[in-house]
């Protein structure tokens, strides 16, 4: 993900913190006075708030081609984080409006164009795609900021900029995608043919919207599959513009349909639809695991699954403290901890332990919170009540179980879900702060002696997403790369997100990779095809 671009974005100060007086709050809670002063100036200045530089457009389910209510007329609210105002009232799919995206979906695929039209003008759709998410930058990025309260310098710099990457990536590929002659024994012509896999389900995550998005739709389009999508009830705003935008490009009636709602009623409907050929999910592993059970109860439809973690950042000994903070920082906090491979459990060496503690505390102390519409602001609200109260519930559970609180633990403001960029030091593996995904903006720091130990205790969790490794030497960096038990292992950088590297995890968090060529086998079935040959002239 531009990983440079992103840490010079995150790399700005708003607070400093001068004083050097702590007091005891319960259990291993500790409290810098002059810390807590900063807060509470930074506090008043998110009473007031940015208006966003955007209108909302589309509000409505997007089924075969056309903008149009829900079947049952309901509709639920979209938040400003924020504030917790309401942005708008959107439209409330459920079991009948996947239903008809469904029917729409598969008419497209059974009787439409777009699986019979050449690949290279799916591909030239995809590029005009492209083209127009481009024009439309700043707007796209001002309504993902609004609905999900991520910095504005991050969805216009960094994500928008992505969105289009990718889908050039796999407007690439749709004309490449391609069988094989393979040698049979005996006389017969064998082929294998990658077709379509037909209609496929696809359930985002609120996180990362768009970039989640084209994550599943690049590699399905490609392929020549038609789509039914299921937006999270927390973001669903611009998922609808950027549907817009692909009719403007051309795509076909039907080839892509959005649904927003809950996941209990649409999720659930696309995961045990008849009539949906596979299922693909990001989110979490609970619910992860329903999705598998549904789609292998109804028509045992193909899974892929990316799901949660607690990524090890390990920090050897060898290591220049200034950068890897600095990188073990943005590591954690990127994203307002929002992020699925986070590096949440920073595994530091016991020799430079100390100076990593207190560097990574001024670090945090003066990362920039405030409304993420301000030019400089590295970090903005949570996505919602739900994540916000989860939060600072694992918050106290690390202050109850003994981990000494360096910077934060509490909520910033009055309104809205902002959280202190909070750091934990003395933290215990079998600490629930060093066992589950936290999801937010909280940094666990835990030590070690050596790489035999370090190992050992990174591998010992039921995830295995990704890790982060900060080290001179080549060979502890050979060693950990294949020791680590993880998808993605991130050597001197961290969160680098180019289209064409595979994504997806060991273990617990998921079945699959996506982005790069590996995705396109997510969306395509192979036949053999075997022709009976006479007096051929060669085999």
């Amino acid at each position: 993900m531009a990983s440079r671009r992103v840490s010079s974005l995150l790399s700005r100060s708003l607070m400093s913190s001068s004083s050097s007086l702590f007091s005891l709050r319960g259990k291993g809670h500790l409290v810098n006075r002059g810390v807590a002063q900063g807060y509470s100036n930074l506090a008043s200045a998110l009473e007031e708030t940015i208006t966003p530089p955007v209108k909302v457009q589309h509000n409505q389910l997007l089924i075969n081609g056309k903008f149009v209510d829900s079947a049952s007329g309901k509709t639920f609210p979209t938040l400003d984080p924020r504030t917790g105002e309401v942005i708008a009232q959107v439209a409330e799919g459920d079991v009948e409006d996947v239903n008809r995206a469904v029917v729409a979906a598969r008419k497209a695929f059974d009787e439409g164009p777009w699986p019979r039209m050449t690949a290279y003008e799916r591909s030239k759709i995809l590029f005009r795609f492209a083209d127009l998410i481009e024009k439309h930058n700043d707007e796209i990025a001002a309504l993902e900021t609004w609905d999900n309260g991520k910095p504005y310098e991050q969805s216009a710099k960094i994500e928008v900029p992505m969105l289009a990457r990718v889908f050039r990536y796999y407007a690439g590929w749709a004309d490449k995608i391609h069988g094989m002659t393979v040698p049979g024994d005996g006389s017969h012509h064998v082929q294998t043919l990658h077709e379509p896999i037909g209609v496929a389900g696809q359930i985002i995550p609120w996180n990362f919207p768009l970039i989640m998005l084209s994550w599943k739709l690049g590699p399905a389009l490609a392929c020549g599959n038609t789509v039914v999508l299921k937006t999270a009830e927390q973001t669903p705003l611009s998922a609808l513009l950027v549907g817009r935008l692909l009719h403007e490009a051309g795509l076909p009636e039907g080839v892509v349909n959005i649904v927003s709602g809950f996941g209990p009623t649409a999720g659930a409907a696309i995961a045990s639809h008849m009539d949906i050929d596979k299922v693909a999910f990001t989110g979490s592993t609970d619910v992860g695991k329903v999705i598998l059970e549904l789609a292998s109860k109804s028509n045992l439809k193909a899974v892929t699954l990316e799901l949660g973690g607690k990524s090890p950042f390990i920090v050897c000994e060898d290591a220049d403290v200034d950068q890897a903070v600095e990188l073990a920082h943005f590591a954690l906090f990127f994203n307002q901890g929002q992020c699925c491979c986070a590096g949440s459990r920073t595994f530091v060496h016991e020799r430079v332990y100390d100076e990593f503690v207190e560097k990574a505390k001024a670090r945090a102390i003066n990362r920039a919170v405030g409304d993420p519409f301000k030019s400089g602001i590295e970090q903005g609200p949570q996505v919602d009540s739900e994540q916000f109260e989860k939060i600072l519930k694992y918050i106290r559970h690390g202050v109850d179980s003994g981990a000494t609180l360096q910077a934060g633990g509490d909520r910033l403001g009055s309104k809205g879900y902002y959280i202190q960029p909070t750091v934990f030091s003395d933290v215990k593996d079998d600490m629930l702060i060093a066992k589950d995904e936290i999801f937010g903006p909280v940094q666990t720091i835990l030590k070690f002696k050596d790489l035999d130990e370090v190992i050992a205790r990174a591998n010992n969790s039921r995830y295995g997403l990704a890790a982060g490794v900060f080290t001179q030497n080549l060979d502890t960096a050979n060693r950990l790369m294949r020791a680590l038990r993880v998808g993605s292992v991130w050597i001197n950088c961290f969160d680098v997100f180019d289209a064409t590297i595979p994504f997806g995890g060991y273990k617990m968090s998921g079945i699959g990779r996506e982005k790069g060529i590996y995705s396109l086998s997510n969306y395509l079935q192979v036949k053999a095809v075997v022709t009976a040959i006479k007096n051929p002239a060669w085999l």
